[in-house]
């Protein structure tokens, strides 16, 4: 199972490979505000673990399971925040407390909650009886 700070570099490297088509340990780097060591010493782990195929000094590409696992990844940050806005958190809030959550809840929960956001995806009234709902009890 890989870890927290693992699955953090195969979504971000999921993320540029989609954008850019490429992922660089400085690109990674800045994006995670890391040292671009601590970058090749990750590269060389997930490597090590196959989800990436590494070479020193020509760059890297995710492996099948890696893809996987990043598509998977990209899913939970995606699905978690459309559902912290269905239930009125604040947009501003959204990004730091999906990061805050994502890594702590099984993925049997993702699924469940992906069920929940379909079911208020369905019907429009159903979001907008939720938010009645939660405001009323925050007044």
């Amino acid at each position: 199972m890989p870890t927290p700070s693992m699955e953090d570099y195969i979504e971000l490297i999921h993320n540029l490979m989609q954008s850019k088509g490429y992922a660089r340990v400085s690109d990674i780097a800045e994006a995670l505000v890391v040292h671009p060591s601590s970058v090749t010493k990750m590269v060389q782990k997930l490597d090590k673990d196959d989800y990436l195929n590494y070479e020193k000094y020509r760059g890297f590409i995710l492996t099948a399971k890696g893809k996987k696992l990043g598509e998977r990844l990209v899913y939970r940050h995606e699905l978690l925040e459309e559902f912290l806005e269905i239930i009125g958190v604040d947009s501003d809030k959204i990004y730091e407390d999906v990061e805050g959550i994502e890594h702590h809840l099984s993925w049997n929960s993702i699924d469940r909650i992906g069920d929940l956001v379909q079911y208020f995806r369905a019907d429009q009234d159903r979001i907008n009886e939720l938010r009645h709902i939660i405001q009323a009890n925050t007044e």
